[in-house]
Protein backbone atom coordinates (compact mmCIF):
# COMPACT_ATOMS: atom_id res chain seq x y z
CA UNK A 1 0.00 0.00 0.00
CA UNK A 2 2.95 2.35 0.70
CA UNK A 3 4.51 2.15 -2.68
CA UNK A 4 1.43 2.11 -4.42
CA UNK A 5 0.98 5.71 -2.52
CA UNK A 6 4.82 6.71 -3.18
CA UNK A 7 3.65 6.34 -7.16
CA UNK A 8 0.66 8.46 -6.67
CA UNK A 9 2.86 11.03 -5.41
CA UNK A 10 5.83 10.22 -8.22
CA UNK A 11 3.89 10.28 -11.01
CA UNK A 12 2.42 14.11 -9.79
CA UNK A 13 5.19 15.99 -11.49
CA UNK A 14 4.97 13.22 -14.16
CA UNK A 15 1.51 13.78 -14.93
CA UNK A 16 2.25 17.84 -15.03
CA UNK A 17 4.95 17.38 -17.37
CA UNK A 18 3.04 14.98 -19.66
CA UNK A 19 -0.11 17.05 -19.86
CA UNK A 20 1.39 19.86 -20.83
CA UNK A 21 3.38 18.18 -23.52
CA UNK A 22 0.57 16.69 -25.19
CA UNK A 23 -0.89 20.23 -26.46
CA UNK A 24 1.96 20.34 -28.78
CA UNK A 25 1.96 16.63 -29.24
CA UNK A 26 -1.42 17.01 -30.72
CA UNK A 27 -0.32 19.73 -32.51
CA UNK A 28 2.30 18.31 -34.71
CA UNK A 29 5.26 19.74 -32.98
CA UNK A 30 7.16 18.27 -29.89
CA UNK A 31 8.11 20.33 -26.88
CA UNK A 32 11.68 18.58 -25.51
CA UNK A 33 11.93 21.83 -23.37
CA UNK A 34 9.82 19.99 -20.33
CA UNK A 35 12.95 19.19 -18.19
CA UNK A 36 13.68 22.96 -18.30
CA UNK A 37 10.26 24.13 -17.19
CA UNK A 38 10.48 22.08 -14.69
CA UNK A 39 13.25 23.48 -13.49
CA UNK A 40 12.42 26.82 -13.72
CA UNK A 41 8.95 25.94 -11.72
CA UNK A 42 10.98 24.19 -9.12
CA UNK A 43 13.04 27.07 -8.63
CA UNK A 44 10.96 29.78 -8.96
CA UNK A 45 8.49 28.59 -6.61
CA UNK A 46 10.57 28.20 -3.90
CA UNK A 47 12.64 30.67 -3.81
CA UNK A 48 9.72 32.80 -3.25
CA UNK A 49 8.05 31.09 -1.21
CA UNK A 50 11.35 30.99 1.06
CA UNK A 51 11.09 35.35 0.82
CA UNK A 52 7.73 36.00 1.03
CA UNK A 53 5.66 32.87 3.05
CA UNK A 54 3.21 32.92 0.34
CA UNK A 55 1.98 29.35 -1.35
CA UNK A 56 0.09 31.28 -4.04
CA UNK A 57 3.02 33.44 -4.81
CA UNK A 58 5.56 30.49 -4.90
CA UNK A 59 2.96 28.55 -7.56
CA UNK A 60 2.63 32.14 -9.25
CA UNK A 61 6.02 32.51 -9.72
CA UNK A 62 6.12 29.01 -10.84
CA UNK A 63 4.10 29.37 -13.56
CA UNK A 64 4.95 32.68 -14.58
CA UNK A 65 8.94 31.59 -14.91
CA UNK A 66 7.71 28.66 -16.97
CA UNK A 67 5.29 30.82 -19.05
CA UNK A 68 8.56 33.32 -20.01
CA UNK A 69 10.44 30.38 -21.14
CA UNK A 70 7.62 28.95 -23.11
CA UNK A 71 6.58 32.26 -24.77
CA UNK A 72 10.71 32.73 -25.64
CA UNK A 73 10.29 28.54 -27.11
CA UNK A 74 7.79 29.55 -29.11
CA UNK A 75 8.82 32.67 -30.39
CA UNK A 76 11.97 31.44 -31.77
CA UNK A 77 10.61 28.71 -32.99
CA UNK A 78 7.40 29.71 -34.58
CA UNK A 79 7.99 33.50 -35.78
CA UNK A 80 11.86 32.97 -36.39
CA UNK A 81 11.83 29.55 -38.00
CA UNK A 82 14.53 28.20 -35.60
CA UNK A 83 14.87 24.03 -35.22
CA UNK A 84 12.30 23.20 -32.91
CA UNK A 85 14.51 20.46 -31.17
CA UNK A 86 17.43 23.12 -31.15
CA UNK A 87 15.50 25.82 -29.20
CA UNK A 88 13.96 23.22 -26.91
CA UNK A 89 17.75 22.20 -26.28
CA UNK A 90 18.25 25.56 -25.41
CA UNK A 91 15.36 26.12 -22.75
CA UNK A 92 17.13 23.13 -21.25
CA UNK A 93 20.32 24.44 -20.68
CA UNK A 94 19.06 27.74 -19.67
CA UNK A 95 17.00 27.29 -17.50
CA UNK A 96 19.54 25.00 -15.60
CA UNK A 97 22.15 27.32 -15.93
CA UNK A 98 20.07 30.34 -14.79
CA UNK A 99 18.61 28.84 -11.66
CA UNK A 100 22.20 27.85 -10.55
CA UNK A 101 23.10 31.68 -11.11
CA UNK A 102 20.35 33.25 -9.45
CA UNK A 103 20.98 30.55 -6.46
CA UNK A 104 23.99 32.33 -6.14
CA UNK A 105 23.14 35.64 -6.12
CA UNK A 106 20.13 35.35 -3.67
CA UNK A 107 21.28 32.38 -1.49
CA UNK A 108 24.97 32.52 -1.96
CA UNK A 109 24.62 29.26 -2.69
CA UNK A 110 25.98 26.83 -5.74
CA UNK A 111 22.31 26.24 -6.61
CA UNK A 112 20.77 24.72 -3.13
CA UNK A 113 17.92 26.13 -1.63
CA UNK A 114 16.02 24.65 0.85
CA UNK A 115 13.57 25.81 3.37
CA UNK A 116 12.77 25.67 7.47
CA UNK A 117 13.38 21.12 8.58
CA UNK A 118 9.64 21.96 9.66
CA UNK A 119 7.93 22.57 6.61
CA UNK A 120 5.57 20.01 5.16
CA UNK A 121 3.23 20.17 2.41
CA UNK A 122 -0.48 20.26 3.79
CA UNK A 123 -1.86 17.32 3.32
CA UNK A 124 -5.77 17.17 2.28
CA UNK A 125 -8.05 14.31 3.92
CA UNK A 126 -10.97 14.06 1.91
CA UNK A 127 -14.18 12.85 4.04
CA UNK A 128 -15.72 9.52 3.83
CA UNK A 129 -13.36 8.79 1.32
CA UNK A 130 -10.96 8.16 4.14
CA UNK A 131 -12.85 6.33 6.27
CA UNK A 132 -12.58 3.43 3.53
CA UNK A 133 -10.60 0.89 4.61
CA UNK A 134 -8.25 0.28 1.81
CA UNK A 135 -9.39 3.15 -0.94
CA UNK A 136 -9.00 5.66 1.85
CA UNK A 137 -5.18 4.83 2.91
CA UNK A 138 -4.29 5.11 -0.86
CA UNK A 139 -6.28 8.00 -2.52
CA UNK A 140 -7.18 10.29 0.59
CA UNK A 141 -4.49 12.42 2.92
CA UNK A 142 -2.92 13.25 -0.44
CA UNK A 143 -1.63 17.20 -1.24
CA UNK A 144 -3.26 19.62 -3.32
CA UNK A 145 -1.10 19.16 -6.32
CA UNK A 146 -1.93 15.70 -6.84
CA UNK A 147 -5.96 15.86 -6.82
CA UNK A 148 -5.13 19.11 -8.63
CA UNK A 149 -2.96 16.73 -11.31
CA UNK A 150 -6.37 14.77 -11.76
CA UNK A 151 -8.78 17.69 -12.10
CA UNK A 152 -6.62 18.70 -14.39
CA UNK A 153 -6.45 15.65 -16.62
CA UNK A 154 -10.52 16.28 -16.87
CA UNK A 155 -10.08 19.83 -18.06
CA UNK A 156 -7.80 18.93 -20.69
CA UNK A 157 -10.27 15.92 -21.64
CA UNK A 158 -12.83 18.67 -21.94
CA UNK A 159 -11.15 21.12 -23.66
CA UNK A 160 -9.33 18.76 -25.92
CA UNK A 161 -12.51 16.80 -26.91
CA UNK A 162 -15.64 19.13 -26.56
CA UNK A 163 -14.55 22.53 -27.44
CA UNK A 164 -13.43 24.28 -30.94
CA UNK A 165 -10.42 25.31 -29.43
CA UNK A 166 -9.52 21.19 -29.25
CA UNK A 167 -10.64 20.37 -32.74
CA UNK A 168 -8.89 23.27 -34.40
CA UNK A 169 -5.78 22.20 -32.15
CA UNK A 170 -5.54 18.60 -33.46
CA UNK A 171 -6.40 19.80 -36.45
CA UNK A 172 -3.29 21.69 -36.99
CA UNK A 173 -1.14 18.53 -37.39
CA UNK A 174 -2.57 17.03 -40.64
CA UNK A 175 -5.07 19.34 -41.69
CA UNK A 176 -3.26 22.71 -41.26
CA UNK A 177 -3.92 23.82 -44.82
CA UNK A 178 -7.80 23.44 -44.66
CA UNK A 179 -7.36 25.53 -41.43
CA UNK A 180 -5.49 28.02 -43.68
CA UNK A 181 -8.12 27.83 -45.94
CA UNK A 182 -11.02 28.96 -43.63
CA UNK A 183 -8.85 31.68 -42.19
CA UNK A 184 -8.06 30.10 -39.04
CA UNK A 185 -3.90 30.53 -38.03
CA UNK A 186 -2.20 27.19 -37.01
CA UNK A 187 0.54 29.29 -35.99
CA UNK A 188 -2.10 30.84 -33.35
CA UNK A 189 -2.71 27.43 -32.06
CA UNK A 190 0.49 25.69 -32.13
CA UNK A 191 1.56 28.88 -30.15
CA UNK A 192 -1.12 28.44 -27.31
CA UNK A 193 0.12 24.72 -26.96
CA UNK A 194 3.17 26.13 -25.74
CA UNK A 195 2.01 28.45 -23.69
CA UNK A 196 -0.30 25.62 -21.80
CA UNK A 197 2.71 23.43 -21.87
CA UNK A 198 4.59 26.08 -19.37
CA UNK A 199 1.55 26.41 -17.28
CA UNK A 200 1.62 22.63 -16.48
CA UNK A 201 5.40 22.15 -16.53
CA UNK A 202 5.34 25.28 -13.93
CA UNK A 203 3.17 23.62 -11.33
CA UNK A 204 4.26 20.37 -11.93
CA UNK A 205 7.94 21.80 -11.24
CA UNK A 206 6.83 24.10 -8.21
CA UNK A 207 5.37 20.36 -6.84
CA UNK A 208 9.18 18.61 -6.98
CA UNK A 209 10.73 21.41 -4.57
CA UNK A 210 7.42 22.65 -2.47
CA UNK A 211 6.73 19.22 -2.33
CA UNK A 212 10.37 18.40 -0.42
CA UNK A 213 11.25 21.89 0.59
CA UNK A 214 14.21 22.21 -0.82
CA UNK A 215 15.78 22.93 -4.51
CA UNK A 216 18.60 20.90 -6.19
CA UNK A 217 20.25 21.60 -8.97
CA UNK A 218 18.86 18.86 -11.58
CA UNK A 219 16.62 17.41 -9.50
CA UNK A 220 13.33 16.97 -12.14
CA UNK A 221 15.85 14.33 -12.57
CA UNK A 222 14.94 13.60 -16.51
CA UNK A 223 11.38 13.44 -15.71
CA UNK A 224 10.55 16.35 -18.32
CA UNK A 225 12.23 13.55 -20.81
CA UNK A 226 10.20 10.49 -19.19
CA UNK A 227 6.93 12.71 -19.59
CA UNK A 228 7.70 12.84 -23.29
CA UNK A 229 7.82 8.94 -23.35
CA UNK A 230 4.00 9.09 -21.40
CA UNK A 231 2.56 11.30 -23.85
CA UNK A 232 3.41 8.76 -26.81
CA UNK A 233 3.63 5.43 -24.64
CA UNK A 234 -0.82 7.03 -23.25
CA UNK A 235 -1.56 7.44 -26.57
CA UNK A 236 -1.51 10.84 -26.99
CA UNK A 237 -5.27 11.30 -24.59
CA UNK A 238 -5.63 12.28 -20.69
CA UNK A 239 -6.44 9.01 -20.03
CA UNK A 240 -3.71 7.12 -20.73
CA UNK A 241 -1.38 9.87 -19.36
CA UNK A 242 -2.89 8.85 -15.94
CA UNK A 243 -2.44 5.27 -16.50
CA UNK A 244 1.50 5.76 -18.65
CA UNK A 245 2.24 8.30 -15.64
CA UNK A 246 0.92 5.59 -13.43
CA UNK A 247 3.17 3.27 -14.78
CA UNK A 248 6.39 5.13 -14.12
CA UNK A 249 5.38 6.02 -10.72
CA UNK A 250 5.31 3.17 -9.37
CA UNK A 251 8.35 2.05 -10.99
CA UNK A 252 10.04 4.63 -9.10
CA UNK A 253 8.47 3.80 -6.02
CA UNK A 254 9.60 0.32 -6.12
CA UNK A 255 13.27 1.44 -7.14
CA UNK A 256 13.07 3.89 -3.92
CA UNK A 257 11.60 0.82 -1.82
CA UNK A 258 14.05 -1.91 -3.29
CA UNK A 259 16.96 0.36 -1.77
CA UNK A 260 17.06 -0.24 1.66
CA UNK A 261 15.47 -3.85 0.96
CA UNK A 262 17.90 -5.89 -1.93
CA UNK A 263 21.36 -5.92 -1.47
CA UNK A 264 21.78 -4.86 -5.08
CA UNK A 265 24.08 -1.08 -5.82
CA UNK A 266 22.52 1.70 -5.50
CA UNK A 267 23.44 2.89 -9.02
CA UNK A 268 21.97 -0.14 -10.42
CA UNK A 269 18.57 0.23 -8.84
CA UNK A 270 18.46 4.54 -9.10
CA UNK A 271 18.99 3.43 -12.57
CA UNK A 272 16.46 1.21 -13.12
CA UNK A 273 13.46 4.30 -13.96
CA UNK A 274 15.48 4.46 -17.00
CA UNK A 275 16.12 1.69 -18.24
CA UNK A 276 12.22 0.72 -17.93
CA UNK A 277 12.21 4.37 -19.89
CA UNK A 278 14.30 2.91 -22.93
CA UNK A 279 11.88 -0.70 -22.96
CA UNK A 280 8.52 2.00 -22.95
CA UNK A 281 10.63 3.66 -25.84
CA UNK A 282 11.41 0.51 -27.75
CA UNK A 283 7.64 -0.69 -27.09
CA UNK A 284 6.08 2.50 -28.60
CA UNK A 285 8.40 2.49 -31.42
CA UNK A 286 8.06 -1.04 -32.40
CA UNK A 287 4.39 -0.17 -31.92
CA UNK A 288 4.32 2.57 -34.46
CA UNK A 289 6.42 0.23 -37.00
CA UNK A 290 3.84 -2.00 -36.93
CA UNK A 291 0.96 0.75 -37.72
CA UNK A 292 2.48 2.53 -40.34
CA UNK A 293 3.44 -1.18 -41.68
CA UNK A 294 -0.85 -2.74 -41.55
Amino acid sequence: MNMLRGAITVMTPLLFAAAGGLFPALAGMLNIALEGLLLAGAFSSLAVFYFTGSFAAALAAAVFSSLVLSALHAFTALKLRANVFITGLAVNLFSGGLCIVLSGKLFNTRGVVSLDSAYHLPQIHIPLLRDIPLAGKLLSGHSLYVYGGWLLLLLIWLLIYKTPFGYRLRACEKHSEALNSLGIKPGFYRCAAFLISGLCCGIGGSFLSMNLGVFVPGMSAGKGWIALVVIFLGGRTPLGLFAAAFVFGLVEAFSNYTQGVWRIPADFILAFPYFFTLLAMIAVSVKAKQKRDM
